[in-house]
């Protein structure tokens, strides 16, 4: 058995004992997962049952070809803005065309060995980029909780939001759906709080979402509820080579699918990595991981089905549980699609306004205003990056926000890299100043230098100290020469290491300048 095992799952196993012991992670996994899904495919404007798929996909087919073996993969809410953005742009018939094409540029990517690089993005502009996620969400979702239809934009969802709650105050179908969304935050809010210990692998969406559904049904509330096809597998909307073909022809799609692929990829490098942290077990393959989510990609955009990536709410839910390997995260998978394909019925008894709460709640968490507090009272620079993502991204759309996120952290890093530190210490005894310089010392810098030479008296002595200076351009050396051509007839002196500034200067073509890397 363990020979034929171990080729398809991909992972050690022994005994049925191994088996059975990924089956309780693998019952938290498939229990957070299952309302997940629904919500951000309710998020991203697609039908349900393309979370679902989704959700399958990341767990059998990314599950098996990980490069992290506890990370769980689906349908993330972090995506969802950027997909109902596609949705309207494209239109839903061209979303399996753009996954495709993000997931081919993925596995590409993996393959290249770039998968590390993913990692290399600005904390800040990654914090900022999920604030602003979670505030669009919650903008969207508080519509959907309160009986009313998202606008489309964040600024128009925030907008409509107090005529929602005021049309709800008034009663009917508005106040119903109110009623279940509130009852279903309470009980996923109340149930993590409170939950016993025995029962702590019970995941508080569950509970909330099975107690809105309940009150739903059993006081017949006027609400919508998810709507499922009988035959999933008929329903499935197939990309096929022809339309694949076709939407290779579009710039427009392929700059779609690159946005998506970054995004995507940032994501679950990001998760991969925080999933690390979280055990002491394989740690990450990230090429490995890249390659498996354009995989991934690819065949869940075939189906016509959302971006898959690696989920950190998912994954976290994994590793507590217990999970040793990637058993769990395939058994979640192959227990969602035995649900959908036996018992659609169950799904269709979720209130829309359930799914909305679960994911008023994710948006709430994603904001994690206190590290936004904490980053304030560390570095405000890197705070004002994070706030202006997040509003960018609400006020804009998700791309240009992270865009912006990323020019700003770009400014801010080429401004620190172009400082110059400079220390002045004049001793009148000695009759001479020594300037101690640090950083970078370029045109930038002229003016704070010029300032500090043209305030030495006439008749000292100035000593440059550059031992702790990293680069230096033409500008600064032109005007160190000019100073000290200048003030020969005042009696002035310059001390400088010519050779050692000259090693930090970076003129390609200079002669007789060797360049100093690293």
């Amino acid at each position: 058995m363990q020979g034929w095992m171990e080729q398809v799952l991909g992972a050690r196993v022994s005994s049925w004992g191994d088996v059975s012991r990924a089956l309780l992670p693998a019952l938290v996994v498939f229990l957070v997962a299952l309302p997940l899904s629904l919500g951000v495919a309710l998020a991203s404007g697609v039908p349900p049952a393309a979370g679902l798929i989704s959700a399958i996909v990341g767990g059998i087919v990314v599950g098996r070809l990980a490069g992290s073996p506890l990370q769980v993969s689906g349908p993330a809410a972090g995506l969802a803005v950027i997909i109902y953005d596609l949705v309207q742009t494209w239109g839903l018939a061209s979303l399996g065309i753009i996954v495709v094409l993000a997931g081919a540029m993925q596995a590409i990517a993996g393959g290249l060995k770039l998968g590390r690089w993913f990692r290399a993005v600005s904390p800040a502009v990654i914090r900022g980029m999920l604030a602003g996620i979670g505030l669009v969400i919650l903008g969207s979702q508080l519509l959907v909780l309160f009986g009313a239809s998202p606008t489309g934009t964040g600024l128009g969802d925030w907008g409509a939001l107090p005529g929602a709650v005021a049309t709800s105050l008034t009663g009917g179908a508005a106040m119903a759906s109110a009623v279940v969304g509130i009852v279903a935050v309470l009980g996923i809010v109340g149930w993590e709080r409170i939950r016993p210990g025995a029962l702590r692998a019970i995941p508080g969406a569950l509970v909330g979402v099975v107690a809105a559904s309940a009150l739903a049904l059993l006081s017949g509330l006027p609400v919508p509820f998810v709507e499922l096809p009988t035959d999933l597998i008929a329903t499935i909307d197939f990309t096929t080579p022809s339309e694949l073909l076709a939407g290779m022809g579009s710039v427009g799609l392929w700059g779609a699918a690159a946005a998506l692929a970054a995004v995507a990829s940032a994501e679950a490098m990001l998760s991969a990595t925080a999933v690390d942290q979280l055990h002491d077990g394989e740690r990450t393959e990230y090429d490995r991981e890249l390659v498996a989510q354009g995989v991934g990609n690819i065949v869940a955009g075939a189906l016509g089905a959302l971006p898959v990536t690696g989920v950190i709410v998912r994954s976290s839910a994994n590793v507590q549980a217990g999970a040793e390997n990637r058993l769990p995260t395939m058994i979640h998978g192959v227990a969602l699609l035995v649900l959908v394909l036996a018992a659609p019925a169950l799904l269709q008894a979720i209130p829309l306004a359930a799914l909305a709460a679960v994911l008023v709640v994710t948006g709430v968490r994603l904001l994690a205003w206190r590290n936004v507090v904490a980053l304030w009272r560390f570095d405000r620079a890197e705070a004002a990056i994070l706030v202006t993502t997040a509003l960018a991204i609400v006020t804009t759309d998700l791309l240009t926000g992270v865009v912006a996120g990323f020019v700003l952290a770009g400014a801010r890093l080429l401004w620190r890299t172009m400082q110059l530190d400079l220390h002045v210490h004049r001793d009148d005894a000695a009759r001479s100043v020594t300037l101690t310089m640090m950083g970078a010392a370029t045109f930038v810098s002229v003016p704070t230098l010029a300032e500090a030479l043209e305030a030495v008296p006439d008749g000292y002595h100035v000593a440059v100290d550059h031992e702790a200076l990293q680069h230096v351009d033409h500008s600064v050396v032109e005007l160190l020469k000019g100073w000290q051509s200048s003030r020969k007839g005042r009696g002035n002196t310059l001390g400088v290491s010519w050779p050692g500034l000259m090693e930090r200067y970076v003129a390609p073509d200079a002669p007789g300048v060797s360049r100093m890397v690293g």
